[in-house]
């Protein structure tokens, strides 16, 4: 895919998603530019797995709206992302299509990018389907019980999610593996690594959500918050605990970066066995 084509398809979709209410302005100005370098400089195979990522995990923001609208006073933004919301989740992709680009037969790339990409789907379903869990989600460092959409809680139905998330990522990646590449298919070792890389990343966000991530604290309401400054309600927010640089957008940045790098160890380990 020429760089025309590549930047006026990430054009297109980033206007339709704005249009659509999935992004903000400066959502889409970001998505268009990551989008655009990743179809430009990864072809049709890079695509497939950004778009999948995109539209399933839109999908998954409006499913079942009504059920979450109590839940939104947790997370610090809406469903709408902006550009700190699209780079975290695609700018290592970004990154990555650019390394692609520099050396177009390396296996590292395409093995980093199905991780990153495994671990933010897999964090973004987990967090959509598992606030519907009937049971209430435990704390992934110390196994208190937590409320609804707390900050580093994991249920067993987000468990699932989060593994089904990483599951397409790495069938899709199977399917339409790029052409003239390292390796004639994609074997069972690259699809561990996908695996393993898309749900270390989204359990290490949980982690991270657990003990570092900045938590604050409505006084009108009662209830811990990523949302800084303001509360929904309008009430000024308190710094309750963890690194107060360290917001979900950083933590969902990490976590793709852990993902693509846990990918890359699995598939050098497993490729010397």
């Amino acid at each position: 895919m020429n760089l025309f084509i590549g930047f006026l398809l990430g054009i297109i979709i980033a206007f339709l998603a704005w249009r659509a209410a999935s992004l903000s302005r400066s959502g889409a100005w970001a998505a268009a530019l990551s989008g655009g370098l990743i179809f430009s400089l990864g072809g049709f195979s890079w695509a497939v797995l950004l778009l999948a990522f995109f539209v399933s995990s839109s999908a998954l923001s409006r499913a079942f709206s009504r059920r979450k609208a109590n839940l939104s006073e947790k997370f610090s933004k809406g469903a709408r992302r902006d550009w700190a919301q699209v780079l975290a989740n695609g700018g290592l992709g970004a990154l990555l299509a650019l390394a692609h680009a520099w050396q177009p037969q390396a296996a590292w790339t395409w093995i980093a990018f199905v991780g990153a990409m495994a671990a933010v789907n897999a964090d973004t379903w987990a967090t959509e389907i598992g606030v519907l869990s009937r049971t209430a989600p435990r704390l992934i460092t110390t196994g208190k019980v937590v409320e609804r959409g707390a900050s580093g809680g994991i249920s067993l139905l987000g468990s699932l999610a989060a593994l089904s998330g990483a599951g397409l990522i790495v069938i899709l990646a199977a399917l339409a593996q790029p052409r003239g590449i390292w390796l004639e298919s994609f074997s069972w070792i690259a699809l561990v690594a996908g695996l393993l890389g898309g749900m270390s990343g989204a359990f290490f966000d949980s982690v991270l959500g657990a003990t570092v991530q900045a938590i604050y604290y409505c006084p009108a309401c009662r209830k811990e918050t990523e949302r800084h400054p303001q509360h929904l309600c309008g009430e000024q927010t308190r710094h309750l605990r963890g690194w107060r640089w360290l917001d979900n957008d950083l933590v969902n940045f990490t976590a793709s970066l852990l993902g693509a790098a846990m990918a890359v160890g699995v598939w050098f380990l497993l490729s010397a066995v």
